[in-house]
């Protein structure tokens, strides 16, 4: 199915979900509401609880595929990973708002979005402990769960106003937690054949204070 057949499918369940109830609301009537057959929304979602989670078994797989690719800094490729969520949901705040309302009343669907959230944040661990050999496993998990807090905090903002909340806005705090944590922008290295002298924040891991080194130090090990 289609990206915008599934969004489809999404809206006409959330719709019925807000009028009639999660529980009042059956397959049968999300189907004919979003002209798809039973079998394929079956097919598609497995559920009505899945339906309401599409968007993040969708946003998941794409970060994985994003980070099997080569990123030069790895905390900068979980910052970037965290605006691509926002800057999807941020696209529609409307179907997003909706879905918030849906879960909000639902205790199961609760439930399911902690277990959600906790999925980006492992995410985000596991890829800095394979990009960065020897990184502390808590400055992993550390990180992880402050980027993601950030990410959740913001686009609270955005689902429960009516203002527009701008991407720059995310963009600005995660740039503040990379900051806070050491690893924001590049360290500059003289460029004399014998001696180098560089200087890292105190509270920079020392896996990341590694990686620089052999990145702006040929031979490096």
């Amino acid at each position: 199915m289609a990206t915008s057949s599934r969004t489809a499918v999404m809206t006409a369940a959330l719709d019925l979900f807000d009028r009639q109830g999660f529980e009042a609301t059956s397959v049968e009537q999300i189907a004919q509401a979003a002209g798809v057959s039973r079998s394929t929304f079956f097919r598609q979602f497995g559920g009505k609880d899945d339906v309401v989670f599409a968007d993040h078994e969708v946003l998941l797989e794409m970060l994985r595929d994003y980070f099997a690719r080569p990123h030069d800094d790895p905390w900068q490729a979980v910052r970037d990973a965290c605006l691509k969520v926002f800057r999807h949901f941020a696209a529609d705040p409307e179907l997003a708002r909706r879905r918030y309302a849906v879960v909000r009343q639902v205790p199961a669907l609760r439930e399911r979005e902690i277990v959600a959230v906790f999925r980006y944040e492992r995410l985000f661990d596991e890829y800095l402990r394979d990009a960065l050999p020897g990184l502390d496993p808590i400055d992993a998990v550390s990180f992880a769960a402050v980027v993601t807090a950030i990410h959740n905090h913001v686009l609270r903002r955005l689902i429960r106003g009516t203002k527009r909340v701008p991407a720059s806005v995310l963009a600005a705090a995660l740039d503040e937690a990379l900051r806070r944590f050491g690893v924001l922008g590049d360290t500059e290295v003289p460029a004399d054949d014998d001696v180098v002298v560089a200087v890292f924040p105190r509270r920079m891991p020392t896996a990341e204070v590694a990686r620089r080194l052999r990145t702006e130090l040929p031979g490096a090990s």
